[in-house]
């Protein structure tokens, strides 16, 4: 029986701010693929509107489950991830080099987006039930960490350098959220000093160009660089005003490259000029900061820690891929939260939103 409490409760903001932006991402991926010749990608619109759909639907089932129930099943939400996930290395689908796609039937789904969500729940639940904040030591931190760098390799091997870096930084959300001492971070710091150099052996050999050319990618205008080069013409060009939806003259005539995933805010910015991206992001600084302000009103640990490392994913995504654009940070598989094409990164996220809606409408339940 559903609770008159639960439903007041229910964020109507939140809600209507990812559905907006869904439904400008819509128009966004018509308009990046509208002049194509490929009827796949002149329809891709049409199949976001149906992932849109579905997204809902899972975010209004994460919603009506207590999320009390996650911290019960929390490790064994870990240990069927990482079963996924080797199963993506040994049975997945290769598609541009990766092999990140596992084929359950008629869905082709993309298990990294979803690993990031296994690891909050885990974390969640291992802070939850330990040390008073402020009280954890380096040593608190090895098992949570070791678990953490389990995921990440497995994604990182896909190769999906992308979701690996946000699996990290969820790691190190949770280690400031338990507030750890000083001498703790200073530990922490120099052991990742102290390992990043190697990281550098892992990285395959278009990774490392990508690298190397990222402050200067017109060392490699044809090649590493061109992304870069093509994206900040595109986002230039679109001046104050933009020239419109369906205008975009990098987008139309196939410039840009990924312009309705990776790319969908360079697409938006030459269309939409610097006034619709003034909009764009106060929407996605609105959704990020409603999301910290569930996280902080939970009704216990373990749902601050749920809508905290939700939020982080947002706000993680959605920085990184606008510096991506921009040429500040290397490219990678980073999609636009909501906005750019992609049926399993979308149903991703409506989990985190779902998480969040949850927390909200059970935080005065007891």
């Amino acid at each position: 029986m559903i609770d008159r409490r639960m439903v007041s409760g229910f964020s109507w903001w939140l809600f209507l701010l990812v559905l907006g932006i869904s439904i400008l991402g819509v128009f966004i991926i018509y308009s990046a693929n509208h002049g194509r010749p490929e009827e796949f990608f002149r329809t891709l619109y049409v199949k976001q509107i149906y992932w849109i759909i579905y997204g809902l639907g899972i975010m209004a089932f994460v919603a009506a489950v207590d999320y009390s129930c996650l911290s019960r099943y929390a490790y064994v939400i870990y240990v069927l991830t990482i079963a996924a996930l080797a199963g993506v290395l040994l049975f997945g689908t290769v598609a541009s080099g990766a092999r990140r796609w596992l084929e359950i039937g008629p869905l082709r789904l993309q298990v990294s987006e979803f690993a990031k969500y296994s690891l909050i729940i885990f974390l969640a639940k291992y802070f939850e039930a330990g040390k008073p904040q402020g009280e954890y030591l380096f040593k608190d931190l090895i098992v949570p960490g070791i678990f953490t760098a389990i995921l990440a390799l497995l994604v990182a091997v896909q190769p999906d350098l992308g979701t690996a870096l946000m699996i990290l930084f969820l790691y190190l959300v949770f280690v400031f959220a338990v507030e750890v001492n000083p001498k703790t971070l200073r530990r922490l710091a120099f052991t990742g000093i102290l390992i990043a150099p190697t990281l550098w052996l892992f990285l395959k050999d278009y990774q490392k160009q990508r690298l190397l050319t990222l402050f200067n990618p017109e060392l490699d205008p044809l090649g590493a660089g061109y992304h870069t080069i093509q994206s900040k013409i595109a986002i230039g060009s679109g001046g104050f005003w933009g020239k419109g939806l369906l205008a975009g003259t990098q987008s139309r005539l196939n410039f840009l490259p990924e312009k309705h995933t990776d790319f969908i805010f360079s697409v938006f910015a030459e269309e939409m000029g610097f006034i619709g991206v003034f909009v764009l992001l106060l929407l996605y600084l609105a959704l990020i900061l409603k999301g910290f302000s569930i996280a902080q009103r939970a009704r216990d640990r373990f749902g601050l820690f749920l809508g905290l490392g939700a939020t982080s994913v947002l706000a993680f995504y959605v920085v990184y891929n606008i510096g991506m654009t921009l040429g500040i940070v290397p490219i990678t598989g980073i999609p636009l939260p909501f906005l750019s094409y992609g049926g399993s990164s979308l149903v991703a996220n409506s989990i985190g939103i779902g998480l969040l809606l949850n927390i909200e409408m059970r935080r005065t339940i007891r």
